[in-house]
């Protein structure tokens, strides 16, 4: 199988536009990092004033991640990991935690911010287990088909589908169920979907507030709630302890005494036979 390394679908403008805030340099800021502009900086801290806990949040987020990763690679012998809404770099990469588990496991990353494939192609070009493609999740069928995945993913063999902090930026008129059915319906028996999404459920004024800053963005914020997140996963069999705030899944360290509570669910299924 060859492995291309880059790739774009051809139904996305190449071009970084800075007009309006992205999720995913909305994010990077979040996490610290500097690969963001003034309109994605500012919206960052209108979120920040409206929901103070959204740093520790996405840092709990990552960290679901990196947990989720090792337990697909090392528990679940996967050797193959689909992650669409990568957003930008930031070490440690899925990559290179499924390498220090098993090495030559292959990663093909998505998004649709070209900021992100191009800072993502420069840091992963001497990676011939990775590629890196511009394609969107709202046509899940595109991104299954892409060659850049195509190269790098055999879908006749067990595949991690990551959709970590995606899904909640598709609208109900977007179809969610069925963008994530389209993909858990083209994984063979022993994948996993590992996904994370926000919700209210944890506040009292259901963070409504702070999804609306994301209203002028690229990309609005769809907070569910658990039934809602549940339902993504199908049919699919959740690995204890099923869907739970991301710090209580398989936390690694124990709980910091009054830390404020994190509104974004995690879980982590696999496809059974």
């Amino acid at each position: 199988m060859t492995s291309p390394r880059t790739g774009d679908s051809g139904a996305h403008p190449v071009q970084i536009d800075t007009s309006k805030p992205h999720p995913a340099r909305m994010y990077d800021y979040f996490l610290g990092g500097k690969d963001n502009y003034e309109v994605d900086r500012e919206a960052a801290e209108r979120f920040i004033k409206a929901a103070p806990e959204v740093r520790d949040g996405v840092r709990a987020n990552r960290r679901f991640m990196h947990r989720a990763v090792r337990h697909v690679v090392a528990e679940g012998g996967i050797r193959q990991i689909l992650d669409i809404g990568t957003g930008l770099p930031t070490e440690p990469n899925v990559h290179q935690i499924a390498h220090s588990v098993a090495p030559g496991t292959r990663v093909a990353y998505v998004d649709n911010d070209p900021i992100v494939s191009t800072h993502s192609m420069a840091l992963m070009a001497d990676d011939a287990d990775t590629s890196v493609v511009l394609a969107d999740l709202h046509d899940p069928r595109a991104v299954l088909d892409h060659p850049g995945v195509r190269g790098v993913i055999d879908f006749d063999r067990p595949v991690a589908v990551l959709l970590v902090a995606v899904v909640h930026f598709l609208a109900e008129a977007d179809d969610p169920y069925g963008i994530v059915a389209t993909l858990r319906d083209a994984l063979p028996a022993g994948s996993y979907l590992v996904l994370s999404h926000a919700t209210g459920d944890v506040h009292e004024d259901r963070r409504e507030e702070a999804a609306a800053v994301y209203n002028k963005a690229s990309a609005g914020l769809h907070l569910r709630p658990h039934a809602q997140v549940l339902d993504l996963f199908g049919d699919f069999t959740l690995v204890d302890p099923g869907l739970v705030k991301v710090t209580d899944w398989r936390p690694d360290a124990p709980s910091i005494p009054g830390a404020p509570p994190i509104g974004i669910y995690g879980g982590v299924a696999r496809k059974d036979g």
